[in-house]
C-alpha cells in the first residue's frame, strides 16, 4: 500500500463471520419452494451481491412472473429467525485482535455488506462486534449491489475518508470488483466457505487474519 491507511472497511458475510453457508442454504429452500432448478455454478455467481440483485437476474433469465421486493422479502424473512434464535455468532479467527489493533491506532471502521439492514444489525449484535464499526452500510440504501462501488463510496464519505486512503476486506469475486472499481486498496479473505472465487483483482489475499501484518 501506497497510499496512508485513513480507515478500514470490511464486508461482514464470510470475512467478520461465517454465515455464507446458511445464506447459502436459505437461498436454495426458496429456490425449492418456488420450484427452480438453479446450479452450483449459477448460486455461486451471486455470492455477494444483494438478495434483491440476485432474484432479479434469476427473474430476467427465466422471464418468471414474479414481484421482485415480494420475493427479496419473503428470502429475507427465511433467514432472520435463526440469526435471532442464535444466543451468539462467532467471529472469524483472528478477527477480535485486529480490530483491538486498529482501535488502539485510532484508524476508523465500518462495514458494508450486501446483506439487508435488519440482518446485519442482529449479526453485529450477536457477535459483539457492533462496536467496532462507526458505520454499517448496506447496499439496499444505495440502490446499486456490488460489483457496483456504491456501497463502498458511500461508506468512504460517511467515514470522511477519501476511497484512496481505504483499505477493503472481501472475500467474493464481485465485493473485489466493487472495491476496485471504488479505487480502494482491497484484501482478499480466503476463508474455509468463501468458494472457488476468482479473487485475481485484489491486492493482497489472506487465509487468516493472524498472518496479516500489514497494520503492525
Amino acid at each position: 500500500m501506497t497510499k496512508k491507511v485513513k480507515a478500514v472497511i470490511f464486508d461482514m458475510d464470510g470475512v467478520l463471520v461465517d454465515t455464507e453457508p446458511f445464506h447459502i442454504q436459505t437461498e436454495k429452500r426458496m429456490f425449492r419452494k418456488m420450484n427452480l432448478d438453479i446450479s452450483d455454478e449459477e448460486h455461486g455467481g451471486y455470492m455477494g451481491t444483494a438478495t434483491d440483485v440476485m432474484w432479479k437476474q434469476i427473474i430476467s433469465k427465466r422471464s418468471l412472473p414474479l414481484d421482485i421486493a415480494e420475493i427479496t422479502e419473503l428470502t429475507i424473512r427465511e433467514g432472520l429467525p435463526y440469526f435471532y434464535s442464535l444466543k451468539k455468532i462467532d467471529t472469524m479467527p483472528g478477527l477480535i485482535d485486529l480490530l483491538e489493533k486498529l482501535k488502539a491506532k485510532k484508524i476508523p471502521m465500518a462495514v458494508a455488506s450486501s446483506s439487508d439492514p435488519e440482518t446485519i444489525s442482529v449479526i453485529l449484535e450477536k457477535s459483539g462486534l457492533k462496536k467496532y464499526f462507526l458505520h454499517t452500510v448496506s447496499s439496499s440504501e444505495v440502490g446499486k449491489s456490488k460489483p457496483e462501488p456504491d456501497v463502498f463510496l458511500l461508506t468512504a464519505k460517511l467515514l470522511g475518508v477519501e476511497p484512496e486512503n481505504c483499505v477493503v476486506f472481501e472475500d467474493s469475486q464481485n465485493g473485489i470488483k466493487a472495491a476496485k472499481a471504488a479505487g480502494m486498496f482491497c484484501i482478499a479473505y480466503c476463508g474455509a466457505n468463501s468458494g472457488t472465487q476468482d479473487r485475481s483483482l485484489a491486492d493482497m489475499q489472506i487465509d487468516n487474519f493472524d498472518e496479516l501484518k500489514t497494520f503492525d
